[in-house]
């Protein structure tokens, strides 16, 4: 449900907002496959999937008390990055937004842990994603 926070003066989704909703939607499709920030953490030591590219491609306006849903799947896994899709569609059907993400495994770098630096994803976590569309 769009909220009036989420609203600039004219009653329309501010454009940043879909951002951050994208955020929480890869978060919850990588929960969805059981996996945890917290056992990304601890089972394979990484310090997170930090966002290296976005785009949007805006269609139809939300607006204030519009009900959306997000619809979210990973489109492609790569030796240590992996893209993202989002389809936010309004509850009549229309498509408002499509969106799109690329992620990168990162650790912390052994030599300099103050760097990070990318790390091939486990077979584990992209098995986890194979036939959910």
């Amino acid at each position: 449900m769009v909220e009036w926070g989420d609203c600039d003066p004219a009653g329309i989704v501010y454009y940043p907002r879909y951002f951050e909703w994208f955020n929480a939607s890869t978060t919850a499709l990588f929960n969805a496959a059981g996996i945890t920030t917290t056992s990304m953490h601890n089972m394979w030591k990484i310090v997170g999937i930090p966002l290296v590219d976005t785009r949007a491609q805006f269609f139809v306006s939300s607006k204030y008390e519009d009900e959306l849903t997000i619809e979210s799947r990973v489109t492609e896994f790569r030796h240590s990055s992996f893209d993202v899709r989002h389809l936010l569609k309004r509850a009549d059907g229309a498509l408002a937004v499509e969106g799109y993400e690329t992620r990168v495994w990162t650790v912390r770098d052994r030599e300099d842990p103050e760097k990070l630096r990318s790390s091939p994803i486990p077979d584990e976590v992209k098995k986890r994603f194979e036939g959910k569309d």
